[in-house]
């Protein structure tokens, strides 16, 4: 049997420009979504133990 995904890319074409450009501009605002609501999310538990923690003295 024939894989008929691989007839999708056949022959291989080149992406326009725009959609290139608009591709990677999403990707570099979901990038920067994800550092945003990690930076807010699971390293703020991190810090607030961090920052009311008790120092051991030595």
């Amino acid at each position: 049997m024939e894989n008929p995904f691989k007839k999708i890319a056949e022959p291989p074409q080149e992406v326009p420009k725009e959609l290139k450009t608009k591709v990677m501009a999403d990707v570099a605002r979901i990038r920067l979504f994800m550092d945003i609501t990690d930076l807010f999310t699971s390293n703020y538990s991190n810090a607030a133990k961090t920052f009311f923690g008790k120092k051991k003295k030595d």
